[in-house]
């Protein structure tokens, strides 16, 4: 990152879990949470600060005291994803010149991607890893493009966005996504993977 460059994250973890079963915000990887994995490779990143939107019902854990992490409740995780990205951005405000949105439920997110995705800013106000001809988190969005944030309904996030406005958006090449954690399955397939 540049110099004097401010750049935030926002974090979605605010997901009821359905098909993992129960909470897996609170899901242990390699001793540490789902999210507190998404914080931390927001933190190598040096994004600065972090907001953490989560359900109402998650306590912040001690872990996660540092200043630099904000914790914003979604008081409605049943309207989706883009409801808590819209308050995410709220939260960071005019503090950042860009955010990166992240997944709190991809905990082997290399820190290559995250780069890659910052030095790819400059060119258009999008900024999304590509692999496979598929365009998913990590996303960085400058702010004088939040807004188009809006418009985004249900649970898809940005998906719509990166598919309906190619216009916006800078694509950068990444080996593979971040698989998902969305079953207790993949927490077990997880556990042999060193983070990269």
């Amino acid at each position: 990152m540049s110099e004097g460059q401010k750049v935030g994250a926002v974090i979605l973890a605010a997901g009821a879990s359905r098909r993992f079963g129960s909470p897996k915000q609170l899901v242990v990887l390699d001793g540490r949470t789902l999210l507190e994995h998404a914080i931390d490779a927001a933190a190598w990143a040096e994004l600065r600060p972090v907001v953490a939107v989560v359900p109402v019902w998650l306590s912040r854990p001690a872990s996660l005291a540092a200043e630099w992490v904000r914790w914003v409740r979604n008081p409605f995780p049943e309207r989706g994803m883009s409801l808590s990205l819209r308050l995410g951005l709220e939260a960071l405000g005019d503090e950042v010149e860009a955010a990166v949105i992240l997944l709190g439920d991809q905990p082997r997110l290399p820190a290559s991607t995250i780069g890659a995705v910052l030095a790819a800013r400059g060119q258009r106000p999008v900024v999304a890893s590509r692999a496979g001809g598929i365009l998913a988190p990590p996303v960085l969005i400058e702010r004088d493009h939040f807004h188009v944030v809006e418009g985004l309904s249900g649970d898809t996030g940005l998906r719509e966005l990166l598919r309906d406005r190619p216009d916006l958006v800078t694509s950068v090449d990444v080996a593979a996504h971040s698989p998902d954690v969305d079953q207790p399955v993949d927490v077990g397939r997880l556990t042999s993977e060193p983070r990269r």
